[in-house]
Formats: C-alpha cells, sequence, structure tokens
C-alpha cells in the first residue's frame, strides 16, 4: 500500500500549521530550506508496521518532506522484512523500495550479499538511527507462573524438558540477523539457553507475531511495538523485559538507503535527512506523543488502536503478569540529547556486525572496520544537521563502551575481547 500526501492535515490547514510550527520552533536557526534544489521530486522508502517508523510517517504527514522539495514522497508498507529485502534488491526503478525504516544489520546483511537472492551484495548505505529501545521479549502465558523475566535462565528446565519428550521449542524474531534476532539470542545466552541448540529459531513478520502466540505457535518472541502491548492487552502473554533493559539507549531502526540512490542524488538525500530529523525532533516531545499515536494508529498506516501504541512510547509499561512500571528511561527515543539518538553512530554498526559473526551469520575474519567505513554516511548526516543549524560537537565515530544487564561490556575498539568474554556463541 503506498500513502501519498493527500492528508487534509496538511501544512495549509490552521491545525496542522500550528503542529508544524511547534516542530520547527525546536530547531535553531530557522534555516530549513536545502541550498542546492533536490534532483528529484521523491522517492519511495518501505517500512514495517511497527512504531519506530513514526519519523518516515509524521515527516509525510506533517509535509516536512514537502518542505524541502520533495513533494512526491512515497512511503509504503512492507509485509515483512524479507519482502523489504526483495523490494531494495528491485529499487524503485523496477517497482521496489530506493530506502526506508530496516532493521540496522541489514545495511551489513545487505552490502555483504549474505541475505540477497544468489549472494549477490547490494551496496547500502546506513543514514541515520530512527530510534532507540522499546523492542520486547514476550513470553507466553503459559509460562507466567515460572517467573521468567530478565532473566531467562528460569525457562531453561522448561525448555529441556519440552526437548527431551521430543517437542520443539518455538521461539519467534522477525529476520535473521537482525536486531529482534540479536536481542533474543542475547537474552537466551545469558540466561545459560543456547539459542542454536536449545530452541528453535522461526522467523514471523512483525503484524503476526501476536496470532501466532494465541494459537500456542511459539513460546516466546522478540519484536518491536505496538505488538508486545497488545499481546498483553489481549491477555495472551507478558512482556519478560524490554529491550531497554537489556542494553540502555541501544540502537534500533535505521533509515537506510541504496547506494546508487544516495550517490546519484546527494541534494535530494540530504533533504530526506533534514525532514525527517525535524519530525524526530517533534516525535521525542512529551508534548506530542498523543497526537503521533493516533496519527500512526491509522488504518492506512499500522491500523491498530492508539492504546497499543501508546503506553510504552511513553515508558508507561504493563508487562502483563502483574507487573506494571513507570519507566521514562525505557520509553523510545527519536531524537535524544542533541540528535544522539539519530546519529549514526559507527561504533554502534560494529557491535551488530560483532553479534553477527557471533552467531555465524558472517565470518569471523569479515574486515568489519572496512565494511562500517564503507555504509556507514554520517558524513551525510552532519552535513543535514548543519545545513538546519544544529549543534553537531561531539560527535565522532565512537559512542565509547557499552555496558549490558550480564556485566557484559563492549569496546568497539576491541571486538575480540568481547567475543572472547561470551561462552555461548556459534562462530565459524
Amino acid at each position: 500500500m503506498t500513502t501519498f500526501l493527500t492528508r487534509r492535515r496538511f501544512l495549509a490547514t490552521t491545525g496542522m500549521a500550528a503542529t508544524a510550527a511547534a516542530a520547527t520552533a525546536l530547531i535553531p536557526g530557522g534555516a530549513f530550506a536545502t541550498t542546492s534544489a533536490p534532483e528529484v521530486t521523491g522517492a519511495t522508502l518501505g517500512y514495517i508496521a511497527l512504531t519506530d517508523a513514526a519519523p518516515l510517517i509524521i515527516a509525510l504527514e506533517m509535509g516536512l518532506f514537502a518542505k524541502h522539495g520533495l513533494p512526491e514522497m512515497k512511503i509504503v508498507k512492507q509485509a515483512s522484512w524479507g519482502a523489504t529485502r526483495d523490494n531494495m534488491a528491485l529499487g524503485s526503478a523496477n517497482g521496489g523500495i530506493d530506502g526506508g525504516h530496516i532493521l540496522r544489520p541489514k545495511i551489513h546483511l545487505y552490502a555483504t550479499g549474505k541475505v540477497m537472492q544468489g549472494g549477490v551484495p547490494l551496496p547500502m548505505y546506513n543514514l541515520m538511527g530512527l530510534n532507540e529501545q522499546c523492542q520486547g521479549i514476550s513470553v507466553s502465558a503459559a509460562h507466567a507462573a515460572a517467573g521468567v523475566g530478565l532473566n531467562s535462565a528460569t525457562l531453561k528446565e522448561i525448555f529441556a524438558a519440552k526437548k527431551a519428550a521430543g517437542a520443539e521449542v518455538p521461539v519467534a524474531m522477525t529476520f535473521p540477523g537482525g536486531t529482534h534476532d540479536l536481542w533474543m539470542r542475547y537474552w537466551l545466552a545469558a540466561g545459560g539457553i543456547d539459542p542454536t541448540k536449545d530452541v528453535n529459531l522461526i522467523v514471523v513478520p512483525p503484524p503476526q507475531m501476536v496470532a501466532n502466540m494465541k494459537v500456542g505457535n511459539m513460546e516466546a518472541f522478540c519484536v518491536g511495538e505496538p505488538w508486545n502491548a497488545q499481546l498483553v492487552n489481549q491477555g495472551i502473554g507478558f512482556t519478560a523485559c524490554t529491550t531497554g533493559e537489556i542494553w540502555a539507549k541501544h540502537p534500533e531502526k535505521v533509515l537506510g538507503m541504496r547506494a546508487d540512490w544516495v550517490d546519484a542524488h546527494p541534494n535530494a538525500t540530504k533533504a530526506i535527512l533534514m525532514a525527517v530529523m525535524e519530525a524526530q525532533i517533534w516525535c521525542e516531545a512529551a508534548e506530542n506523543k498523543e497526537e503521533m499515536a493516533t496519527i500512526i494508529s491509522g488504518r492506512q498506516w499500522m491500523k491498530v488502536p492508539v492504546p497499543d501504541i501508546l503506553g510504552r512510547l511513553k515508558g508507561e509499561i504493563d508487562y502483563g503478569n502483574g507487573r506494571v512500571e513507570s519507566r521514562p528511561d525505557l520509553a523510545m527515543r527519536f531524537w535524544g540529547e542533541n540528535g544522539s539518538t539519530s546519529f549514526p553512530w559507527k561504533s554502534l554498526d560494529t557491535w551488530f556486525l560483532t553479534e553477527n559473526q557471533r552467531w555465524g551469520y558472517l565470518p569471523g575474519d569479515l574486515d568489519t572496520a572496512a565494511l562500517v567505513a564503507k555504509t556507514n554516511r554520517s558524513d551525510l548526516w552532519l552535513a543535514a544537521a548543519t545545513e538546519l543549524g544544529l549543534t553537531t560537537t561531539g560527535f565522532g565515530d565512537s559512542r565509547g563502551v557499552e555496558t549490558f544487564f550480564d556485566g557484559k561490556s563492549f569496546d568497539p575498539a576491541n571486538p575480540a575481547a568481547y567475543l572472547d568474554s561470551l561462552s555461548i556463541k556459534a562462530m565459524v
């Protein structure tokens, strides 16, 4: 489904003009027009029905793409992450997409050809982070009495008993090597459960997670919102933990685009970045959460009730097992301090590459530094931010050492030490 710039609540109307003014007022300097006109009037970007696609949707709904000279932008719903991959390979010239809201590791899985048809590499660029945190690991209500939470170890004996009885232990994620796969693997391994031996990892598209758990097709799943909240609201399962509890302020989705499109349209790329940055700033503001949830919940976007979106967006979490907490620190972040969420830190790409090596998706001898340098375009982010009059001091290649809930740490300058510290892995 393609959604064009036809919403009546456009900048020309009084209500949306006020909303747009509130968004742009957050940006200093008032410089919004690109210095060079875009080479085209639009591009085709894909998205999955997940809350973290909001910046792309809001940029379209608020007329921010049009404001930057791109009145013909198309934001197209994708059925699954596999469909996103296939449409990215086609490109818009062949009925596919030029880029979009994607799982961060897909940049590298596409670029190396590891998940592409015939193993043919698809050069890609990571242009910006779209959000941090606010994914979840959900567990079937059948295991509520086990007390499983951030520590997955309580499931170890349960899963082992099922295996011993000859049953499978299906655990779902959304794409091999993607963020949800890695969060699920990390959580299981930290509790002593080997995700390559003790469970059966299966792939299920995000919008189909709740329905599949309802009919008993899985023991647990990892996915983005609003599907964990919907599971709880329907009384089917509970949230063991949110991913922000596994790794605080962890990166999640990115705006990724085909390298050939970006190289051919540098001005249009900058215009896209500027529009999405403005949308991220607006999405981050607490006073805009309800309107944002209302917009993206619409039939043409996500087609889910607003309450399934709003609570966790704000950090109000009903885990579904009697635990209800107000955790603003676990809310979805779109912009962060001075754009730290949006900036595509190269060190974060390095962690995702290292985890893909850990689980055998990428070879252990891969030159990760070279791949990050080839795919990460933080220079384009800085150029767009500068043109918007935003502060760009403090940004570099590394966000520093990252720490996880189980006491492990990742120094992007020494990935090998991190891998050596992990007892459960499947490197080849």
